[in-house]
């Protein structure tokens, strides 16, 4: 007997994943059903809770400090690129971690590039808010 989520699926022998054999609004939005979750398990990370309680004070804080609409977008986008790098650093350390817990050298490899991609971001967002504000009380 099959349960009431997989009556609701389409039907595509071929196909592993439904996602794939969904077309238009359906697929749009059960994607963006995947990417709540996607959001709520960031929110299970504390790197990406701490970043997303920065985010909110800093995204509104990035329309009242820059002067025009590049100086927001560049306040703005570097806060939201870091919380993107860190999701991402995040899927990969989940899938090095399903594939087992035994130390290997690739392993560390990926996990150590994805916190330096972290890292990266960080520096970036710093340094795009420290010429703002260098820029805006220097004036």
């Amino acid at each position: 007997m099959r349960d009431n989520h997989a009556m609701n699926e389409p039907q595509h022998p071929n196909i592993a994943n439904p996602q794939k054999a969904r077309k238009g609004l359906s697929r749009i939005l059960h994607a963006g059903g995947y990417s709540l979750q996607g959001l709520v398990a960031g929110w299970g990370e504390t790197a990406f809770r701490q970043e997303a309680l920065a985010a909110i004070v800093l995204l509104p804080l990035a329309f009242a400090l820059g002067q025009d609409w590049v100086e927001v977008a560049l306040l703005a986008g570097s806060v939201l690129i870091v919380m993107i790098v860190e999701l991402l650093n995040t899927a990969v350390e989940s899938a090095i971690d399903r594939i087992g817990p035994e130390w290997h050298d690739l392993s560390k490899r990926a996990k150590d590039m994805g916190s330096a991609a972290v890292l990266l971001s960080l520096l970036w967002c710093a340094g795009v808010w420290l010429a703002a504000l260098w820029s805006y009380f220097r004036a």
